[in-house]
Order: C-alpha cells, then structure tokens, then sequence
C-alpha cells in the first residue's frame, strides 16, 4: 500500500480543516438569510403551503430510496477484494449517498424560506440589491455546504485509507450519483409536471397570469422548484464535485505517485477558500443586472483560484518527473516540469467553466440575439417558437461539445502524448472547474429561489408594481444562472467521466495482470471481448447501444413528466369545471390534491430511468465483454453531452423567450404571441429540468458501475476458471431487469392513456 509522508498528512489535514471553515460559513451565511423580513401574512402562508409540500415530498422519496441504497450497499459488498476495502467502499457508499440527500434537503429547507424573504425586500428601497444578495447568499449556503462536505469524505478517506483510499472512494462517488439521479429525475418529473398543467390550463385555456392563486397547480409548480432545481441540482453538483475527486485521485496515484494523491485535494481545496470570496464580493451595485453582479463573483473567485492554484503547485511539486516519489516508470523519463503541467491542466478546467458560462448566458439570455430570434418568431404561432428553441439547443450544443473536447485535447497536448498521464492531467482539469463550484451552486439556487419569490408576490398581491418588476427581472436572471450551471454541470460529468473512462481501463489491465493474462494475448472470442479497438464490430456494438441509452432514459424521463402532467390538466380543469368560484376567487382552490398527484406519479415513474442506468452497463459488461463495455461508456459520454445541452439550452431559450414577450414585446400578456411562447416553453420545461440535468449523473453512474464490476467480468470471461454461462445468465438476468422496467413504464402509459380517454368521454356526456 502507497504510504503517505508526513507533509503530505499534514496538507490533507488542512484540508479537513478548510471543510469546517466551509461549513462554519455556510451557517453563518444561512443567518443572515434568516435574519432578512418575512413579509405580510399573505405572503407567510403560501411561503407555509411550499414548504410542506417540498418537505413532505422529498420525506417520502428518502423512504423509497433507503431501501435501495441499503440492497446496493450489501451488493457492493460481493465485488471481488479486499475484504477491508470492500467494508469502506460499502460505509462510503451509504455516506456518500447521505451526504447527497442532506445537501439536497438543506438546499430545498432553505429555499423554501429564502423565497419568502425575497419576496418581501423586492419593495423595499433598494429592492432589486437586497432581493439579489438573500437569493444568492441562500445559494452559497448550499455551495458552502457541497465543498464542505465532498472535501471532508475525501479528505477523511485519505486520511484513513492512504493509499488503498483511491477504492474506497468509489463508493463515496457512487452513493452520491446514484442518488443524485433519483433526486434528479424524481424532482424534474414532479416540477415539470406541475409547471405544464399549471401552465397548459391557467395561461393557455383560462388566460389568468402564471402565479394566480385561482390555479389550483401553483403550489405544487413552486413546490417542484424546490425539489428539483434547489434539491435535484444541488445533489447533482455534490456528486459532480465527489467523482471528479474520485477519478482525479485514481489515475493522480497511478501517474504521479504520493503527490497525485494529494494534489487533486489541493486544488478544490483552494476552489473552497475563493468561493467564500465569490459569495462575498457578489453584490449587485445601483441599477446593475443581477447577472452581471453575479458574473463579477465568478470571474474574480475564478481568477483568484487560478493564480493560487499555481502557487500550490509550484510549492507542493518537484521540478521533475523522476523526483516524484512512486511515479509510475512510464512517467520517470517524462522531460516535462510537473508543477508547469499541473498547472496547465487545473487553468484548462478554470478556463473552460468560464467559456461555457459566457457560452451559455449568449444562448439562453434574454438579451442575446439567439433568445430574442425565437421571441421573434412568436409573431407566427406556437410552431415557429418550438422549431426555432430547437435549432438554438442543436447549434450550442455543437459548440458546448467542441469547448469540451478542444479542453480534452489540450490535456493530452500537455500530457506529452502519455496516456497515463493525459488522464490524469483531465481529472486535474475537473478539479480546475470545481474550483468555481461554490459559487456556481450558488447562482443555480438563485434561480428557483427568485422565481418562488416571484410566485409568491404575485399569489398573495402584497408586492408593488415597482416591487412585480424587480422580481421579474431577477427570475430571468435566474433562468439565465440555471441554464449556465447545467452547461458547467455537463462539462464536469464529460471530464469526470472522461477520467473514471481511464480508471476502467486500469482497473481490467490490473484483473487481467492478476490472472497472468493481457489484451494483446488474448484470441478469438475472448479477445474480441477484450479488445478497445473501435473497428472491432462488438465494440462498436457497444458505442451504439451507449448512444442508444441516453436516448432511452431522456425518452423515458420526458414521457413521465407528460403522462404526470395529463394528470394534473384533468385535475385542474375539473377544479375549473366543478367549482365556478374558484374564478371569481370565492373559492380557494385544492391545492393539496395537485400536490399529492405530483407526488405520487414522480415516485411511481422514478424506478424505471434509475434501473437501466443501473443494469445497463452489467449487461452489456457481462453480455459482451469488457473491450465493448469500455464503447458502451464511450457512447453514453459522447451523445450524453450533446443531448444534454441540446435539452437545456433549448429549454431555457424558450423560457426566457416567454419572458421577452411577457415584457411586453410583440403583443406582451394575453396575445397570440404570448400563447405561442408559452406553449414553447411548455415544451421546454421537461427537456431543461428533467431530462437534461439528469443525464450528467446518469452518464457518472454507468461509468462507476463499469469501473465496479470490471474485476469480476474479467474473472468471470477469462482465465481457467472462466465460467461462460454464469457470465450470459447474470447478462440476461441485467438486460430483462433493465428492460423489464421499461416494459412496465409502457403498460403505466397505456393505463394512462385509457384514463384520459375515459376522462374525456365524460367531459362530452356532461357538455
């Protein structure tokens, strides 16, 4: 086992330490949100019904997940290994998906209360800076939280587990995406469904305003905020932040020995400490947009972390390869300064958050010229909106995609042409982008904690004109931070994905090694099953149905959140229909009735995406080999990214394409333009809250159970004790699970579909 020298304990000490201060300033920060005014009574009570409501739900979903954490925890415990490793990876497992539930609950806790105070300061002298610095100050609790906590698992690790720490921190990685991309697509299902049958009866058929309390679906739309934007986004920039360490410290052991054990710790480290700068110096000034005070931050802290990071790598570094004590002997002739390369990589990631931070705000922000081109389309209905969203998230993920790859390519131009070390040099660069996550958990939260507020003000009517305005400006605002962090989201997952791609193939070679086996000499069959090489054709057997994947789950997610969202129109339209006072506001609506179908049908649809992640990988690992298993990630990776983008760009052009013409342009309120955007963003709502972030952890969780389960299909495929049909019958066992549930979501469907039939056969006989 690698041994860590004296510095080296004392550097990942300070580091457990710099997660307490984290911590320290994030309930610091959490009483200065609390501190601000509540509002009038009005206000307090709606604040009141989203809070039971996010909290009720996000109860029930823990119930369903413990028990899935727990049968994986004990699975877990199978994998061939160590014995002492195996307890770890499992106990890390369980506390890392803790770890990603608690940030997840605290961002919704939280923003359930920030929404209120908001709210209240938007008609206060100096409305617009107040309301901007509790949004934001509220994100940064929940950011000051993500790099406490991910810093202090992996700090903690280290400390215990030395140099075996690299697996057992697997399962902390693991635990934290595998829930994260429950809470993802459980929470997306239930926002989404709620905004659209919100949206589809009270704007479209009704014509009242978004928030108006006679729609019975507003407390549930302000409640999905919450559970999916506040608690989903920041589980899934928490788990963003531990598998990145995850890979980072894997292949930092492989190549650089002691010192690539620690470093990766170093360089979030810093991120940590420039991130409460970032928090701090966030302050909108006089009339300024919201964005550009929140910009400021970012660029600053990034900026900050950018010049201490090289400081540290020039102090913690040798000046040569071969001076790296436990380099791999690849490395040992490598001509190259490590602390220049080290450097190179962690500027690469910082340099590519903000690139695609500007990229994303150009795509999606009200005032760049794509977003108002699909504003302007307005002018000839619903279709020309939805055509030319669609071209916006096409073209930019194109781009998004060739940022990434030019920063994967300059990775491996630094590396020298090493593999080991081009790997290893792409962790670091997610170490680089993580150095900005602070701050930019903070600016996604500010999103649905502004738009809350808006629906807050708007229900209870407590808000001035002046008051309605600067709420408005802040929510778009807010939808332009939510689409810019889901475009850093994705960058992360390609890089960290990218990274574990390379743990995956260290781990086969080690299995192979300890069976006295390699690829190269491997033949026929089981060579095939072996071999990397794209022209091999169950490779790229593998690369397809990687693709074929991602397609799948973003299918499956899209159709949940529209047969949930049929459930919420009849329910909303029969509230309409049963009840006349609710539209001359004698009748309070049933808002818990919405609420408990939202609810109920995302917990309902959140197996299904969560078992193919799961068991698509094991059957194809196991069904294929491990050479088409290592396609398959490729695949998942490359059309991951492009999907991903193109669903939250496309999304968030469409919303703040409503926004655009609810300011009045071609037509403002109540016009055939307005009924076009909203109908865009209709369309928008599940690509950019559903489908669309949950992809980043999906794409993370394939990777991470590849890299799980690569010892045992080599034990299993190669070798005397290979054990053919064992291997097929656990591949089928994999595929009818997998597939299984997707056979069950479309017999949900067809039940669906037969009720709404029958809902609206009785709706004629009563017309």
């Amino acid at each position: 086992m690698l041994e860590l020298g004296s510095t080296s304990l004392i550097i990942v000490g300070a580091v457990a330490l710099i997660a307490v201060v984290c911590l320290a300033y994030a309930v610091v920060l959490r009483r200065q949100v609390l501190a601000a005014g509540e509002g009038t009574r009005a206000m307090q009570d709606i604040a009141q019904a989203v809070q039971e409501g996010a909290a009720a739900y996000l109860n029930r979903q823990f119930r369903t997940l413990v028990f899935f954490a727990v049968a994986v925890c004990l699975l877990l415990l199978l994998l061939p290994g160590d014995t002492g490793i195996k307890v770890g990876r499992s106990v890390f497992f369980l506390l890392g998906a803790g770890c990603s539930a608690a940030i997840g609950y605290l961002g919704m806790w939280l923003a359930t209360r920030a929404n209120l105070r908001v709210a209240a300061a938007a008609s206060l002298p100096g409305g617009r800076a107040e309301g901007a610095r509790i949004a934001f100050r509220t994100g940064g609790v929940v950011g000051m939280c993500v790099v406490g906590l991910g810093l202090a698992g992996a700090s903690i690790v280290v400390l215990i587990w030395r140099g075996d720490a690299p697996a057992v921190l697997e399962g902390f990685g693991f635990g934290a995406a595998l829930l994260a991309m429950f809470m993802r697509v459980g929470g997306g299902i239930f926002t989404k469904a709620a905004d659209v049958g919100a949206d589809l009866v009270g704007k479209v058929e009704q014509g009242i305003p978004e928030d108006d309390p006679r729609n019975a679906a507003t407390i549930a739309d302000n409640v999905g905020d919450n559970v999916g934007d506040c608690a989903g986004m920041a589980a899934d920039l928490f788990e963003s932040y531990a598998v990145t360490l995850v890979a980072a410290l894997i292949l930092g052991k492989a190549a650089f020995g002691e010192q690539g054990l620690v470093f990766p710790l170093i360089v979030p480290a810093i991120g940590a400490l420039t991130a409460i700068l970032g928090v701090v110096i966030t302050r909108v000034r006089g009339s300024e947009s919201g964005l550009a005070a929140i910009n400021r931050g970012f660029y600053t802290s990034a900026l900050v972390a950018a010049v201490l990071a090289a400081v540290a790598a020039f102090v913690y570094l040798p000046s040569t390869f071969a001076a790296l004590p436990g380099v791999g002997a690849s490395l040992a002739d490598h001509g190259g300064d490590p602390r220049i390369v080290a450097t190179g990589a962690v500027l690469i990631g910082i340099v590519l958050a903000g690139v695609i931070l500007w990229l994303t705000g150009y795509f999606t922000g009200t005032t760049s010229k794509p977003t108002q081109h699909v504003a302007r389309t307005s002018r000839t209905g619903a279709a020309t909106v939805v055509l030319s969203g669609i071209g916006v998230g096409f073209e930019s993920a194109v781009y998004t995609a060739g940022i990434i790859a030019a920063a994967i390519c300059a990775a491996f131009l630094l590396s020298g042409g090493s593999i080991v070390l081009a790997l290893f040099l792409i962790a670091l660069a997610g170490c680089g982008l993580l150095t900005t996550v602070g701050v930019i958990v903070a600016m996604d939260t500010f999103g649905p904690v502004s738009d809350n507020a808006q629906g807050i003000a708007e229900m209870s009517g407590d808000v001035s004109e002046e008051g309605a305005r600067t709420l408005t400006d802040l929510d778009a605002v807010g939808n332009t931070t939510k689409a810019i962090t889901k475009g850093i989201a994705i960058a992360t997952a390609v890089l960290a994905a990218t990274a574990l791609f390379g743990s995956y193939a260290a781990s086969v070679s080690e299995a192979l090694a300890d069976l006295g086996e390699t690829v190269a000499g491997a033949t026929g069959v089981t060579g095939a099953m072996l071999s990397y090489e794209i022209i091999n054709p169950v490779t790229l057997v593998g690369v397809i149905l990687g693709g074929c994947t991602v397609f799948l789950f973003s299918g499956l997610a899209i159709d949940a959140v529209t047969r949930a969202a049929g459930a919420i129109v009849f329910e909303v339209r029969r509230q309409f229909r049963d009840n006349p006072g609710i539209m001359t506001g004698e009748v309070r609506p049933e808002y818990g009735k919405v609420v408990d179908i939202c609810t109920r049908d995302s917990l309902r649809e959140l197996a299904t995406p969560g078992l193919l992640a799961a068991f698509a990988p094991i059957a194809v690992g196991f069904g294929l080999g491990v050479g088409p298993l290592a396609g398959f990630l490729a695949g998942a990776i490359a059309t991951g990214v492009l999907m991903a983008v193109f669903l939250a760009n496309s999304g968030g052009s469409w919303d703040n394409a409503k926004k655009i013409v609810e300011d009045g342009h071609y037509g403002g309120k109540n016009s055939d333009a307005h009924a076009a955007v909203v109908i865009g963003d209709t369309v928008g709502d599940p690509f950019k809250d559903t489908a669309g972030p949950a992809i980043n952890p999906l794409i993370k969780v394939m990777n991470l159970v590849a890299l799980l389960i690569a010892p045992a299909i080599v034990t299993i495929s190669v070798g005397d004790d290979a054990n053919h049909a064992a291997r097929l019958g656990i591949a089928v066992l994999a595929a009818a699970i997998a597939f299984g549930a997707v056979v069950m979501s479309k017999v949900r469907a067809a039940r669906v579909d037969s009720a709404a039939r029958l809902e609206h056969e009785m709706e004629l006989v009563r017309d």
